[in-house]
């Protein structure tokens, strides 16, 4: 019924960027927060950066300075540019968001699939 639709991922070298989409579609009547999370193989999940619904962000200091999230809540949408990237940016990058379903009263927590980006010579 819900679904969070990634796109954008790739193969860059060191200080390259990448353009991160996710696109949340279905029966919505709202979204609430939206997120971009990534995991590395041997590595635990990371947040990466956040926006609520009212545009306030935040980022890990990892990436402050280099990647910045963004919303179009006219389109349901969630972006992440990530600039100046490095070897350890490495990860399957997940979306996320907390959305309420159209009949619902509660919000409740959607997971993209996931894209790889890869940072490599």
């Amino acid at each position: 019924q819900v679904q969070l639709v990634e796109s954008g991922g790739g193969l860059v070298p060191p200080g390259g960027s990448l353009r991160l989409s996710c696109a949340a579609s279905g029966s919505i009547f709202g979204i609430n927060d939206m997120a971009w999370y990534r995991q590395a193989p041997g590595k635990e999940r990371e947040l990466v950066a956040t926006i609520t619904n009212g545009g306030i962000t935040n980022y890990a200091d990892s990436v402050k300075g280099r990647f910045t999230i963004s919303r179009d809540n006219a389109k349901n949408t969630v972006v992440l540019q990530m600039n100046s990237l490095k070897p350890e940016d490495t990860a399957g990058y997940l979306c996320y968001a907390s959305l309420r379903r159209r009949g619902s009263v509660r919000c409740d927590d959607y997971w993209g699939q996931g894209t790889q980006v890869t940072v490599s010579s």
